[in-house]
């Protein structure tokens, strides 16, 4: 009962929140949220896409074991780790069970351990990046490498919002929990009881949506009004805003560090 207990408190939405804050804001002071976002991007950009090509399962490994170490180091939340893990134990079963229910065999169970260890490699790369870069840091770096600034504030006010997105969620749920009924009997395995919750977490979207749609508009309206947009699309205002961006001797010693561990995994892919 009272690992139960333990395990109800870290899923409770508050701790999801904190455990949200934390990956936004908490990760300042780790080695790879002090790199340029451009040499993150570009890092990103070969782990996230590489392994679709590479088929070699020595060089996978490798991968794998070089996002476990920077995913340690980047101090990435547990709960994250958690509901990626559940993910893509989720999906492999469920390939697993509908290529055996359509006549497969135990000879499909490789290829699916080989395509479950790509989506790790990539899954984790993503929280590697992400988790290292603030909302303002990304921002700054998409504006950096080019992305039209509305583009850039709207995926950094995404990531902002999410936390206070996920509290009012939680309200709403309470609130028609509070106006409803729960059901008398659970019934058999609690399916009564899902049901209802079921529903209501259905119903609880909608109110969120125009909540979120109301408070768009305002943010736009006050953005308007301080001229940013003007600033976005403004040459002289970028250059002054991304002065501070620099790639430097730490972004090249991890540019090329990165490139000497996969020349040597690819050595040992090629020789085993």
């Amino acid at each position: 009962m009272e690992y139960t207990r333990k395990f109800s408190d870290k899923l409770s939405v508050e701790q999801m929140k904190i455990e949200l804050l934390n990956t936004a804001y908490g990760n300042g002071d780790t080695f790879l949220a002090k790199l340029d976002p451009r040499t993150l991007f570009t890092w990103y950009l070969f782990f996230g896409v590489a392994p679709w090509f590479i088929h070699n399962q020595i060089v996978l490994l490798g991968m794998f074991a070089l996002m476990v170490v920077l995913t340690f180091f980047a101090k990435v939340s547990p709960l994250i780790v958690f509901i990626l893990c559940l993910g893509l134990l989720g999906q492999g079963g469920y390939l697993l069970i509908a290529s055996l229910f359509f006549g497969g065999d135990a000879s499909v169970i490789m290829p699916l351990l080989v395509l479950t260890l790509k989506l790790s490699v990539i899954s984790l790369a993503s929280i590697i990046v992400f988790c290292s870069m603030d909302p303002e840091k990304l921002s700054n770096g998409l504006l950096k490498i080019g992305v039209p600034g509305q583009v850039s504030f709207s995926i950094a006010y995404g990531y902002r919002m999410l936390p206070s997105l996920l509290e009012e969620y939680h309200h709403v749920f309470l609130s028609f929990r509070l106006r409803g009924k729960a059901p008398e009997r659970h019934g058999f395995l609690y399916w009564r009881s899902i049901t209802y919750f079921c529903k209501i977490a259905v119903l609880s979207f909608y109110p969120l949506l125009l909540s979120t749609a109301k408070r768009a508009r305002t943010t736009v309206e006050a953005l308007e009004t301080k001229g940013s947009f003007y600033g976005f699309n403004h040459p002289k205002v970028k250059k002054i805003k991304l002065a501070h961006l620099k790639m430097g001797r730490r972004d090249y010693v991890f540019l090329v560090l990165s490139i000497v561990y996969m020349v040597g995994v690819f050595m040992i892919g090629t020789i085993s």
